[in-house]
C-alpha cells in the first residue's frame, strides 16, 4: 500500500493537507483519478504519493521533502498530525 496526500499551497507558502487516500503500490490509474478530480482553479494544488501505509508517516515525509527547507508550515487538515520539525 501507499498513501496519496493531496492539498494546496496557501498564499503564505504553507502546505495544507486536505485529503489522504490509501492506494495500491503503482496503481497509477487510481492515483490519476484522485488527482484529476482535485480542484486546481487557482494553480495552488499539490499531491504526492509515498510508499508508506500510515498517514502520519506520509505527512512527516511531506514535511521533510517539501516544506522544511522553505521555512513555512505544513498543516494537516485531515487528522491534525504535527510533523517533527527538529
Amino acid at each position: 500500500m501507499a498513501t496519496l496526500l493531496m492539498g494546496r499551497w496557501d498564499h503564505g507558502g504553507n502546505l495544507l493537507i486536505e485529503a489522504s487516500h490509501d492506494v495500491g503500490d503503482g496503481d497509477e490509474a487510481m492515483i490519476d483519478g484522485y488527482v484529476d478530480d482535485q480542484d486546481d482553479t487557482d494553480g495552488m494544488a499539490w499531491a504526492a504519493t509515498f510508499d508508506v501505509d500510515v498517514h502520519r508517516h506520509a505527512v512527516q515525509r511531506t514535511y521533510e521533502e517539501y516544506v522544511r527547507d522553505e521555512g513555512t508550515d505544513l498543516i494537516d487538515k485531515v487528522h491534525g498530525f504535527e510533523p517533527i520539525t527538529d
